[in-house]
């Protein structure tokens, strides 16, 4: 497989490592901030009822309450890397609980290999699991920035806004597809319990990021 080594670190942003930019408390002003970044990731239809996590001294913490079923939060492949996704009822199930355990572990000073060493095991236990149905992590924010495709670790650069489908254990070969850079459509993690249709979009009007507010 030749798959593309940007959507390689967002894989690992949604599944392996998704750190907390930063363990200080935040201000008012901050969560706002952030509040409406993480938003910004969602449909329109879906922003305003949205649930929001942001970060705080301990971890991710729940700044409001879903009220359709989705969870917007923004993740942090690396402390100056912002990756915002808003993910459906299947996602909030089954990727939340890791993405929040990964915030707090990282906010005690646990290592990423410690972290991926603590997921693997609860999986292994049964307290992380696959999401059982398709589903969706909207990835449609003007501002996600993850890390360089060159993987220089210090840098980032800006990636279109784009749609994740999980789809566990599907190939790129089921889709007809060669899992090569220069489409619009590729499987990431596939053939495992993990795996993610990526598809990318016309650019994503963020005019609603607060939520309709």
């Amino acid at each position: 497989m030749t798959t593309h080594p940007r959507f390689r670190l967002i894989f690992a942003t949604l599944v392996v490592i998704a750190v907390p930019a930063t363990s200080r408390a935040q201000s008012p002003m901050d969560r706002e901030k952030e509040m409406a970044l993480a938003l910004s990731a969602c449909p329109t239809t879906v922003a305003s009822g949205a649930g929001v996590y942001v970060l705080a001294q301990s971890g991710y913490v729940k700044a409001r309450e879903s009220q359709n079923g989705f969870v917007a939060i923004v993740a942090h492949a690396l402390p100056i890397s912002q990756e915002p996704q808003c993910m459906d009822a299947e996602g909030a199930r089954t990727h939340l609980p890791r993405l929040l355990k990964q915030g707090e572990l990282r906010a005690q000073g646990k290592t990423s290999q410690e972290i991926q060493q603590y997921v693997a095991a609860a999986f292994a236990r049964g307290e992380f699991v696959a999401p059982s149905k398709p589903g969706v992590d909207y990835m449609l924010s003007n501002e996600n920035m993850p890390p360089d495709a060159a993987g220089r670790g210090n840098t980032v650069e800006h990636f279109p806004p784009h749609v994740m489908i999980y789809a566990p254990f599907v190939t790129n070969k089921d889709l007809g597809v060669d899992g090569r850079e220069d489409g619009n459509l590729l499987v990431v993690g596939e053939g495992t319990p993990h795996a993610l249709i990526i598809i990318t979009t016309a650019p994503h009007n963020a005019a609603h990021r607060s939520g309709g507010k």
